[in-house]
């Protein structure tokens, strides 16, 4: 092992480079706030990028340095970063780290103890919006790779870290999904691609898919005082959500895999807003609509899980008058006389948020190596899955790449009002990434 290889391996975060770099990170975050294209909340990720490209300057090719950038765009002012360290090994000889987003979610101010847009540093408190989703990660990676630079070690494995844009909302072709359909990507595919964007310092092995669901029971308006001549649309939507739920959990159940995986919670499906036709209290309501989402671990596939519920609201179709009823006068048909049967019906539509879930490959030496540096610099790696989710990280796996997941952030402020990350946290992910790095040679 060279000097300068032995350094990487007992490589310490240049704490004074981190925490500028976050500073100027945080301070662009009123502009990378992203609710998606067309919304109030379009980010402008080149604005972040400005940064990273200003510390990594000096160590680019172009001035005499190893680290080779491709900053790619797809749409005006939303670029991705592609940054090599090239190693003396083979094409086959790669390690990536990708998935560490230059937008964020959007923060109120009046709700935060702190300002949102600026860093605040508290000890080894570091409080702002980003600080661990994900710009913390950027700020991260970016010390990394400039610490990597001055460094030179002579690894046989390059090394690729890849900054994108629109992880936190809709955005297709934006970010990694464009990079990935252009090709910019496939060199990572041979080796082990490290996804950086979770939390908690350990690896995260499993994500759940999620899937969001609108269903509409439609009734008859009527006066309240006479409820058997309407249909409520409340009662009919509750007692439909209430069967789908029960054929979800009868279909769907918790198993082994799930424990094996250590998922904090099994798969599930429940209502999580509602609305109704506007009227006054004293009408029977016409139409209401539940929405919710469903949890889907990977173990289970989302088309098996639309044609499921899609089935069993056709069933309810059929026999409407099946579901319970609430009360005496509660019905869910009417015979008018002299008239055709006034009928209620349930309609089903998914939502455009859909997400597949993801199961990391145990076997992978990847997998191994991180949780021998986690050992080493945490003392225990205790790898984990949640039925939170993950964009794209399901469709690049279908598409050949070994994707592990890891972050360095805390999970307890992903989104969160107050949101901050551990600078002590950061310092140890630098470690165990390096190590990572030195591991593979």
């Amino acid at each position: 092992m060279g000097d300068a290889t032995a350094a990487l391996e007992s490589l310490e975060l240049n704490e004074e480079r981190f925490v500028g770099l976050l500073r100027k990170l945080i301070g662009e975050v009123e502009k990378l706030q992203n609710t998606g294209v067309g919304t109030a909340y379009v980010p402008q990720e080149d604005l972040a990028i400005k940064h990273v490209l200003d510390v990594l300057a000096p160590h680019r090719v172009e001035n005499g340095g190893p680290l080779e950038i491709d900053h790619v765009t797809y749409a005006e002012g939303r670029g991705n970063l592609i940054i090599k360290y090239p190693g003396t090994g083979t094409a086959e000889d790669v390690l990536s780290f990708v998935g560490s987003h230059l937008d964020v979610v959007p923060a109120n101010p009046d709700a935060w103890d702190v300002d949102p847009f600026s860093l605040t540093v508290d000890g080894d408190k570091l409080s702002g919006r980003g600080t661990t989703d994900c710009l913390g990660h950027v700020a991260l990676m970016t010390t990394l790779f400039s610490q990597i630079a001055e460094l030179k070690p002579k690894l046989k494995t390059s090394l690729t870290c890849v900054f994108i844009a629109s992880e936190e909302a809709s955005g297709p072709g934006i970010g990694v999904d464009g990079l990935v359909a252009e090709g910019k990507l496939d060199h990572c595919k041979p080796g082990p691609v490290v996804w950086v964007d979770c939390a908690d310092s350990q690896p995260c092995i499993g994500t759940a898919g999620a899937i969001t669901w609108h269903l509409t029971a439609t009734g008859h308006r009527f006066h309240s005082g006479l409820p058997h001549k309407g249909i409520n649309g409340i009662e009919l939507g509750m007692e439909a959500c209430a069967r789908l739920q029960a054929k979800f959990y009868e279909t769907f159940p918790a198993c082994q895999k799930e424990r094996d995986y250590k998922f904090i919670t099994p798969s599930t499906m429940k209502p999580t807003q509602i609305k109704c036709a506007p009227g006054g209290l004293n009408q029977i309501p016409p139409e209401a609509t539940i929405s919710g989402d469903v949890r889907l671990t990977p173990f289970y596939e989302v088309a098996k899980l639309k044609q499921c519920i899609e089935d069993e609201v056709a069933a309810m179709n059929k026999d409407i008058e099946a579901l319970p009823t609430r009360g005496p006068c509660s019905k869910y048909v009417i015979n008018p006389e002299g008239a055709e049967p006034i009928v209620g019906r349930l309609s089903l539509e998914w939502g455009d948020h859909l997400l597949t879930g993801i199961a990391c490959d145990l076997e992978s030496p990847a997998f191994k190596l991180m949780c021998d540096a986690i050992n080493e610099v945490k003392g225990k790696a205790e790898p984990y899955s949640l039925t939170g989710s993950l964009p794209l990280v399901h469709e690049m796996q279908q598409e050949g790449f070994d994707i592990q997941l890891i972050g360095f952030g805390l999970m307890s402020t992903y989104h969160a009002d107050n949101e901050y990350c551990s600078l002590n946290d950061m310092k140890d992910a630098a470690k165990i990434l390096s190590r990572l790095i030195t591991k593979f040679g």
